[in-house]
């Protein structure tokens, strides 16, 4: 890991490792060995990104590959409550995608109510119209709705809402 080196040697106070490569770009899986290698080459902090979409992932990048912090991307869209399960599954209060460490998950109230306050944000940032399209790819990509029989009708509705107010309408 030489070119980590050299940045760490030029005043890096820390190195992010994406573990996918250019060419790569969202397929195939992240290379954690590469975050591995560049926190031993290094004494900066070094933060692991790539496929962390689970809490058990977030628990594998600090206990296998030793990274001191992590960033969590893609799996952020429609799911922003993740954080909040890495942390409670960090400290061990929180359940994991597959069980472990039960605990109380978030009901699907609270994650609407998270997922409208995301778009009420958008919105107060931005204007109503491209504050709801900057929301859509999210509540499409939400796990919430997931497994709802029929839902899709329900989903292209929402994605061609242009108020807050029907979009809202349509979430409830």
């Amino acid at each position: 890991m030489p070119f980590a080196k050299i940045l760490e040697d030029s005043g890096a106070d820390a190195l992010c490792v994406h573990a996918r490569t250019r060419v790569q770009q969202y397929e195939g899986i992240a290379d954690r060995a590469a975050i591995a290698a560049v926190k031993a080459a290094v004494s900066v902090p070094v933060i692991g990104n790539g496929d962390i979409a689970t809490p058990e992932r977030a628990r594998e990048c600090f206990d296998r590959y030793g990274v001191d912090a992590i960033m969590v991307g893609r799996a952020t869209f429609g799911r922003p409550w993740i954080f909040r399960e890495i942390k409670e599954y960090l400290r061990g209060k929180g359940q994991g995608a597959r069980g472990e460490e039960q605990g109380p998950p978030c009901s699907a109230e609270w994650c609407l109510n998270v997922l409208k306050q995301q778009v009420l944000t958008s919105v107060e940032r931005l204007d109503e119209r491209r504050g709801i399209l900057h929301s859509r790819r999210h509540l499409a990509a939400s796990p919430l709705f997931k497994g709802i029989p029929n839902f899709r009708e329900t989903r292209i509705r929402m994605l061609r809402a242009e108020t807050v107010k029907e979009l809202f309408e349509i979430m409830d």
